[in-house]
């Protein structure tokens, strides 16, 4: 390799990784905006309950939900969920309303034990009239492999994530399938799990998000300095 052809093959490895780290950068930034207007929402009034359809016309806002559903066949248990400093899985289970619309419910959290063994799940039935939060499904954060995979107990399957078109495939629902958000129950009702409706479960605030676009961005400047620098050395040498 001539030194003409090191030269170009440094610089575009360096303009590379240095896009590299700009693309990172700006996905945190992103995902900061999104939290922050996530967050700077007004509180929602649980006086001022809305239907499910309702809040699914605006799917972008917090909403607070009172309807009568009915629940369906199928438990999905999102693992990795921390609370208060130990394991756990979430408890999720698709319900519908009397216009056909299907939404997961966020039913709480149970531990887990060491040995990693599933606590019993014994899936709500029937109709009941549910209240909670409108509200986004956990951040999916880094997608690697199937989102669901089966368990022991009948119709109940562990996700890695809350992919709502392929828990919507398991569970057989036709089109649409699932709202595009969930339904936080509303901790004071009797049915479920320990629960809360905190808007960041298990997830970076958006101060965090801005300390890594920081790092990032600052990586990429590094990366073009080293690079000037080396350039430089050559041109002396």
């Amino acid at each position: 390799m001539t030194r003409q052809h090191t030269k170009v093959f440094g610089w575009t490895l360096a303009v590379v990784v240095a896009a590299l780290f700009c693309v990172l950068g700006g996905w945190q930034l992103q995902r900061m905006h999104e939290k922050q207007a996530l967050l700077a929402q007004s509180p929602v009034d649980g006086g001022a309950a809305v239907s499910l359809s309702h809040a699914a016309a605006s799917p972008q806002e917090l909403h607070w939900v009172r309807e009568r559903l009915r629940f369906l066949p199928g438990t999905v248990l999102l693992d990795n969920q921390l609370r208060d400093g130990r394991a756990g899985i979430k408890v999720y289970q698709a319900a519908r309303a009397h216009d056909g619309l299907t939404v997961l419910v966020d039913l709480g959290w149970l531990p887990v034990s060491a040995d990693r063994v599933l606590p019993p799940v014994t899936a709500q039935q029937g109709m009941a009239e549910l209240q909670g939060l409108w509200a986004p499904a956990p951040s999916a954060g880094l997608v690697l492999g199937p989102a669901l995979a089966a368990t022991q107990q009948p119709q109940t399957w562990l996700a890695t994530r809350i992919d709502l078109a392929a828990i919507s495939a398991q569970l057989g629902l036709e089109a649409p399938g699932l709202a595009s958000r969930v339904l936080r129950l509303d901790p004071a009702l009797p049915l479920g799990y320990v629960r809360d409706l905190d808007l960041l479960p298990n997830t970076l605030t958006p101060s965090r998000h801005l300390g890594y676009a920081v790092q990032w961005f600052a990586m990429a400047l590094a990366v073009l300095l080293i690079a000037v620098v080396l350039h430089w050395r050559r041109r002396r040498h």
